[in-house]
């Protein structure tokens, strides 16, 4: 078994999931694979389990029932990896938009220390690292972030990444069953409570590529999740976490 697990959730990712799987496992660094499949219809978790046969004691797949939100999906693969003996869990999406080769990168930010949590940034220092997504969509994301900051004084530029290597220290301290959202105001969330518990956030400077094949799972309803949730956080009670 690897030291490093990376988490993928999937729905509708058939058209992606054997490529982004051979890359992660072409990599110098050995990294496993669990993939949370949400009952897809268009066959991912059968592309899964004929590769799991290749790739035995190194991918491994939970399957839920349907839609039950990208931040349950991760706290699924947390737990799961909590019962086992990683030492450091990471976030990735099924599309190559985040380049399984800043895994790398990603793990040596808190192997060596620099991070407790290190999260691929696309926004370091004000500086814009995002390809082929419309300019609404990338003006909403950006300006999404600093409004994070402002609200929560959090010192993050991306809070809203989803591109993020944990430490296994981190998780342990966590309380699954407190997180609230489930949309993409879970990466504000688990990163704001990451701060509030004494952890250090290091980014790592990444190059954000919007899909090329699949279609995008971004809503107005995940959106106003986040911007909404965003001020839930500030005012919670963090005695109890």
């Amino acid at each position: 078994m690897a030291d490093s697990l990376v988490i993928i959730p999937t729905y509708n990712e058939n058209e992606n999931i054997e490529n982004i799987i051979r890359k992660v496992f072409s990599l110098e660094k050995e990294f496993d694979i669990l993939i949370i499949e949400d009952n897809s219809p268009d066959g991912t978790a059968d592309i899964v389990k004929r590769l799991m046969q290749g790739f035995p004691e190194r991918l491994f797949i939970k399957e839920r029932k349907g839609k039950l939100g990208l931040g349950t999906a991760y706290l699924d693969g947390f737990r799961w990896a909590l019962e086992r003996d990683y030492g450091y869990v990471f976030e990735m999406d099924a599309d190559f938009s985040h380049n399984p080769d800043d895994l790398l990168r990603l793990y040596e930010a808190c192997a060596s220390g620099k991070g407790d949590v290190a999260v691929g940034s696309r926004y370091v220092d004000g500086k814009i690292s995002v390809v082929n997504w419309p300019i609404k969509r990338l003006l909403m994301s950006y300006y999404a972030s600093k409004y994070v900051r402002v609200v929560t004084g959090m010192r993050v530029f991306d809070a809203t990444a989803g591109f993020v290597c944990y430490t296994r220290r981190v998780l342990e301290k966590m309380k699954f069953d407190k997180v609230k959202f489930v949309g993409y105001a879970f990466q504000i969330e688990m990163k704001y409570t990451a701060t509030k518990l004494g952890f250090k956030i290091a980014e790592v400077p990444i190059i954000f590529s919007d899909r090329i094949l699949g279609v995008s799972k971004m809503s107005m309803k995940i959106f106003k999740e986040a911007f909404f949730g965003v001020f839930s956080l500030r005012f919670r009670n963090w005695k109890n976490y």
